[in-house]
């Protein structure tokens, strides 16, 4: 059966000497392009269960239930939501989910720190959570328009790395994924946008404004994935030309992260045997 395997979607992490540049976006490492459709697929009843068992542990009491967080971060159009619809929503019991997307701060979160508004959606225990854009924005769009100094932009990367560290000891298993598309890809996938009524929802004028500011946002991801890759916190930047090839990335990862919960179901507080004769009785 093809498929990526963890050892291979591993090799995606940013780690010392990474260079974006260097990152083909239409690239499938691991996995020929006509294999995709069987390869995606490969971890969907593993996913099923190991997320129904850490949702189980968190409604049983289980101490030291432990949670997953997936941060994805990209340019306009990469894929984040495809991710949300066809990674998590198609193959996850939403019981055990929660979806958060951050977008430009209100005026009330802008009065506080960055962070401010980040704490009160980090995951419980038992919960995968997803940031369909996140905390990242705040040394990334801020970064490229000038709306925060470079001495701030500098401390964010410290407070992010302090945050996910306090996450990842209370046990969260921390998956940050950069779906990195190519400008020309951008550029198609604009265009239906622009040129389909159903899709105008997802679309802004300001899309093409930031497509001027190209090379700038390349700039501010190299620096945001390399001062905040940790090895409790990795990165990995994910070749999204091919949307399915990122989608079986992801879904390897997370298969990868709720594996090393290391996780056995609950146990009942009841004897089974029992409770069907009294079933039958009934």
């Amino acid at each position: 059966m093809a498929k990526v395997t963890v050892e291979e979607a591993q090799q995606l992490k940013v780690g010392p000497g990474f260079q974006l540049a260097d990152v083909d976006p239409a690239s499938t490492p691991g996995v020929d392009e006509d294999d995709l459709d069987e390869a995606f697929h490969q971890f969907d009843e593993d996913l099923e269960d190991l997320q129904e068992c850490l949702h189980a542990n968190a409604v049983a009491g289980t101490p030291g239930t432990g949670s997953v967080l997936l941060v994805l971060q990209g340019m306009d159009t990469s894929g984040k939501g495809g991710i949300v619809k066809h990674v998590i929503s198609s193959v996850m019991d939403i019981q055990g989910v929660r979806v958060k997307a951050f977008g430009a701060p209100t005026k009330e979160e802008a009065e506080h720190d960055f962070l401010w508004r980040i704490r009160p959606h980090a995951p419980e225990p038992g919960q995968v959570v997803v940031f369909d854009r996140s905390h990242y924005e705040d040394v990334l769009v801020q970064r490229v328009k000038l709306m925060a100094s470079r001495e701030e932009i500098a401390r964010r990367y410290e407070a992010i790395v302090d945050f996910e560290s306090e996450l990842a000891a209370q046990g969260t298993k921390i998956v940050k994924v950069m779906p990195h598309i190519s400008r020309d890809f951008q550029k198609d996938n604009l265009r239906k946008r622009i040129e389909n009524p159903k899709k105008h929802w997802k679309y802004s004028r300001g899309d093409i404004e930031d497509r001027a500011l190209w090379s700038q946002y390349m700039a501010a991801y190299q620096s945001a994935l390399t001062r905040t890759s940790t090895s409790e916190a990795p990165w990995y930047c994910v070749p999204s030309d091919n949307k399915q090839y990122c989608r079986t990335v992801v879904k390897t990862l997370l298969y990868d992260a709720l594996t090393s919960l290391d996780l056995s179901w609950p146990e009942s507080d009841f004897d089974p045997e029992e409770e069907l004769r009294r079933l039958e009785q009934s």
